[in-house]
């Protein structure tokens, strides 16, 4: 049998742990053609055969089951080990990946990663804005940011960026041909300005005063999935839009909209920065955790 190379074994061990080439190769920063060519490699050096796979699915053969078995936890080990040495440094150093959501990314998070990088050098970030909701584990990242209710009960989750708030907004033309509602209830047959999600439910705009909570199913003229086109589209006066209100900011300060309902919009806890436990925490994702807690 040829010399086997421990990274070869970590090819092995990347798709055994993942259950898939796609997933192992974002692990692993490589392209699923060039993992599925290294394990052809691996396996035609030992001279048996590891993994059995189609173009749908893949699964262990028993040598390779045992294999995986043997070294697994010796691999987990010397990762560790190697996680551990980021204590000895002054400086926390590597790559931090983060999965996160348009706004939090645009609103939220560039602030805070900005002054972040000036204060470690020794760190690159790399930001992956995707509005859908993806295993940040299966898809190699070290962290996501979302809203709190959107998390697996599995994951660590530390609030991150300051409370938000929704505001609903119109412009002055808008309101001189349609009257300003007084209460959320008076949405009701007023042109709004509707926002489905990527998977296919339309948003029901949510509002809470004193203790009374009310949801509103709007209807309107038109019907978004990309909340910067909702702010153009509130512009132009095709009607209200319920909107974060860091997006509405500046044009309700010109006067280009103007906002109703304030008072039935409350603050509440904005998004949270979630990360799977693990016995050694990278020094990047620590080192940004602690430093986002303070911004």
């Amino acid at each position: 049998m040829a010399r086997i190379d421990p990274a070869d074994l970590s090819v092995f061990l990347a798709i055994a742990r993942q259950g898939s080439f796609r997933r192992a190769a974002a692990e692993l920063g490589v392209t699923p053609s060039a993992l599925s060519h290294s394990l052809r490699i691996v396996e035609e050096r030992i001279g048996i055969r590891l993994i059995n796979r189609t173009t749908r699915s893949l699964a262990l053969t028993d040598a390779g089951a045992r294999l995986f078995a043997r070294i697994n936890p010796a691999f987990l080990d010397i990762g560790d080990a190697i996680d551990e040495l980021n204590r000895f440094r002054d400086t926390p150093f590597g790559t931090l990946r983060l999965n996160v959501s348009r706004i939090c990314a645009r609103f939220v998070l560039m602030p805070i990663v900005t002054r972040f990088l000036a204060a470690f050098p020794d760190i690159q970030v790399e930001l992956v804005v995707n509005d859908a909701l993806v295993d940040v584990v299966a898809e190699g990242f070290d962290a996501g940011i979302r809203f709190g209710e959107s998390i697996a009960a599995d994951m660590i989750a530390v609030p991150v960026g300051p409370r938000l708030s929704f505001a609903v907004v119109g412009t002055p033309d808008y309101f001189e041909s349609h009257g300003k509602p007084i209460t959320p209830r008076d949405l009701t047959g007023r042109p709004c300005i509707r926002y489905r999600f990527l998977g296919g439910t339309l948003y029901d705009w949510e509002f809470e005063r004193g203790g009374e909570e009310i949801t509103v199913a709007v209807d309107g003229p038109l019907t978004l999935s990309e909340q910067d086109v909702m702010v153009d589209a509130a512009l132009a006066g095709v009607g209200m839009a319920y909107l974060f209100e860091e997006q509405a900011r500046s044009h309700i300060a010109s006067g280009a909209l103007v906002r109703v309902l304030e008072d039935w919009c409350p603050y509440y806890p904005g998004f949270y920065l979630y990360y799977p436990s693990r016995r050694q925490m990278p020094s990047a994702l620590r080192a940004f955790i602690d430093f986002a807690r303070t911004k």
